[in-house]
């Protein structure tokens, strides 16, 4: 679907979603307009199209003013020959860029994709939204455990016996005492009889 659209002296070619730059207008940026002179209306699927007199009746193009802006600089140098005449000036002019939102006729509109957009809105409202029920995820981290977490009892047996790397340090050592003292327990007493038996058989 498209429309034929007067503004500002000019003629442009539009649809839904077009971008134009046209001649200055009041309205600030967001702003919503109506150019409601609409010269032709064409291509809504149906193979008919509407030309007016000078315009459709009821046709309106509905657009949202995106910024003000100013074009491409121009050069005008006027110039006449043999009285050594030169003028050079520069010229911008002043522009606002128009998003084309909707053609309508009659308050309906006509673009397809916007009733299309309209219908899916409708129905997505109507649509209730299930809410799932979440549960909490137990954490997989190991907890460490604090010296308040663990009893009494297990704290003196820990302070009062020998454990860990300190126990198999020092069973070595114990072990090597009893071994060194053993062969002082097993030492047999001389035989050897004493002097004065020595004396007496001599």
């Amino acid at each position: 679907m498209y429309a034929i659209v007067e503004t500002g002296g000019k003629q442009y070619r539009v649809k839904p979603g077009d971008t134009i730059a046209v001649e200055r207008l009041s309205g600030e940026p967001g702003e919503v307009l109506d150019l409601d002179r609409v010269l032709l209306l064409a291509g809504n699927g149906d193979g008919a199209t509407r030309v007016g007199s000078p315009g459709v009746a009821g046709a309106v193009v509905r657009a949202e003013v995106v910024e003000h802006a100013r074009g491409e600089k121009i050069i005008v140098f006027r110039y006449k020959s043999k009285v050594r005449y030169r003028r050079k000036t520069g010229h911008r002019q002043s522009l606002t860029r128009l998003r084309i939102t909707d053609i309508l006729v009659d308050g309906a509109s006509l673009s397809p994709e916007r009733e299309s957009t309209r219908v899916a809105v409708a129905e997505e409202e109507s649509t209730p939204v299930a809410v799932s029920e979440t549960r909490p995820v137990a954490s997989a981290e190991p907890t460490l455990q604090t010296p308040e977490d663990i009893s009494p009892g297990v704290q003196a047996e820990d302070h009062g016996g020998v454990t860990g790397a300190h126990a198999d340090a020092t069973a070595p050592q114990e072990g090597r005492q009893s071994d060194a003292a053993a062969p002082e327990a097993t030492r047999q007493p001389d035989a050897s009889p004493p002097e004065e038996t020595r004396r007496d058989e001599a």
